[in-house]
């Protein structure tokens, strides 16, 4: 074999190997451009009409100009049976903004009403002391208003003449009863029994205490002054006599309260009436008891209405048992109505107020918020009753939700304009339904494509007929 052979067949060769490589080298590229490309080739949606949005094709069309119809693609996430003004932020901008969520929880909660009451004497602690016979006053051991008493503690003497009658008959009814209680007759005996058992009896009734009562059995003799006890454990709150005042069944002697538990008034307005209960809690903060807070409840409401003030008088019912409160002393009051035991709750901050209801933001995955309109109940200490739309154990937005609003407000208002519309089963020109008012024109009528606007049609037929007045104009003047 010649060497201008052996040349030949080496240029062959190296030409074959070149062109194979190059080949291979070719498809692999047209491989690796179709696998990136073809997933970016999205199928569209729909088609609409350039000119009105509101007009859609399932098909590619065009419009009465001749325009082709703008393909319209699926959300990126391809699921449009999402709710609309879903919004998907990236981590880095959810945490530049300064999204917090928390988690819709159960617990107590109750209605705050707050208002300013007066503090008053428990009536049905309080004891007013007035003689049942007419006298003198004698001596007084209490004669000092404020000073603390005891069930039992000796107030004051009383001189009454017919409260001496009294105890005189008694020693009389005593004696006889002594000579007659071992006298064969029965009648006898039983006579003698009953008077002194009567006027024992009137001595009771005329409030001769239990120890005077003795020593006039003791002693057969009548003592000057009857002795006038409290009955009950207090405070003295007034005193109506002094030593050697006149006295009747009139006469306040002594008012005694009962301190260790206190009532407070409180007013209530009208449109909060409905939700105060009797057994409703109330919280009360005193100036004059720095730093401390009573717990109360409700007990009574008033059965009617101050017309001046529009309010309710309810009452409410502490423990004093140190006698920190004093009556005619103004409080603060916190009163938790309506209380709920097992109320579903999120923060205040949580709810979007959006001037026709309440939502708000339901982390749906990480970085994807979806609207939910709810209910809302009570509110109390920063939180917020539902009472629909979530469950205990949600998670919902806390902060920065007004910025993830007003992007979820542009998506859902897109979302609209992006709805197909099936298009009009008549898309033609119909000159036979709307008659012109240009003699020129009798007969002529133009019908408008199903959701299409009217206003601009009937701008072109205005400017078609301007066209025709002018053509009639100019064959007029040739």
């Amino acid at each position: 074999m010649n060497k201008p052979t052996v040349v030949i067949m080496v240029v062959v060769l190296l030409s074959g190997l070149a062109g194979g490589y190059g080949f291979s080298s070719l498809q692999q590229r047209q491989e690796v451009q179709s696998t990136v490309v073809a997933p970016a080739q999205k199928k569209p949606a729909f088609y609409r009409n350039p000119m009105n949005p509101a007009i859609t094709s399932p098909v590619p069309a065009k419009d009465e100009m001749g325009m082709d119809y703008i393909p319209v693609y699926a959300d990126g996430e391809g699921d449009r049976s999402q709710v609309a003004g879903t919004v998907a932020i990236d981590p880095v901008t959810v945490q530049n903004i300064g999204v917090r969520t928390v988690r819709v929880t159960e617990q107590v909660l109750a209605k705050t009403l707050r208002t300013v009451g007066r503090i008053t004497y428990d009536e049905e602690r309080v004891a007013r002391l007035h003689p049942k016979v007419e006298g003198w006053v004698e001596k007084m051991f209490v004669d000092k208003t404020g000073e603390h008493v005891k069930s039992g503690d000796m107030l004051l003497a009383v001189y009454s003449p017919q409260l001496v009658s009294s105890a005189e008959e008694y020693v009389l009814a005593l004696n006889s009863y002594d000579t007659l209680k071992n006298n064969p007759f029965p009648d006898i005996r039983e006579g003698a029994k009953r008077l002194m058992q009567s006027a024992r009896q009137r001595l009771e009734l005329l409030d001769l205490p239990v120890h005077q009562l003795r020593d006039i059995e003791r002693t057969r003799k009548v003592a000057r002054a009857l002795h006038i006890h409290t009955p009950v454990d207090g405070t003295i709150m007034n005193i109506g006599v002094r030593e050697g005042s006149r006295i009747t069944p009139d006469t306040e002697l002594y008012m005694v309260a009962d301190l260790s538990r206190i009532w407070v008034l409180v007013d209530i307005y009208e449109d909060d009436i409905p939700w105060v209960r009797v057994g409703d809690m109330a919280e009360m903060n005193v100036a004059a008891v720095a730093g401390r807070s009573y717990r109360g409840r409700v007990n009574y409401i008033y059965p009617y209405l101050d017309a001046r003030t529009r309010t309710v008088k309810v009452r409410l019912e502490f423990d004093n048992a140190d006698l920190a409160l004093k009556p005619d002393m103004f409080a603060n009051i916190t009163l938790y109505a309506d209380h709920k035991e097992h109320a579903v709750v999120v923060p205040a901050e949580a709810i979007v107020r959006t001037g026709t209801g309440s939502q708000v933001f339901l982390v749906r995955a990480p970085g994807k918020f979806e609207p939910r309109e709810v209910t809302t109940g009570i509110a109390s200490g920063g939180m917020v009753q539902i009472l629909s739309g979530l469950e205990p154990g949600d998670e919902v937005v806390a902060s920065s939700q007004f910025l993830i609003d007003s992007e979820s407000k542009l998506k859902e208002a897109t979302a609209k304009m992006l709805e197909p519309v099936a298009p009009a089963p008549d898309a033609g020109m119909d000159m036979g339904d709307v008659q012109l008012d240009d003699p020129g024109h009798s007969g002529m009528s133009m019908e408008m494509p199903a959701g299409q606007a009217q206003a601009p049609a009937l701008k072109q037929h205005s400017m078609d007929s301007d066209m025709n007045m002018d053509g009639m104009q100019m064959g007029g003047g040739k």
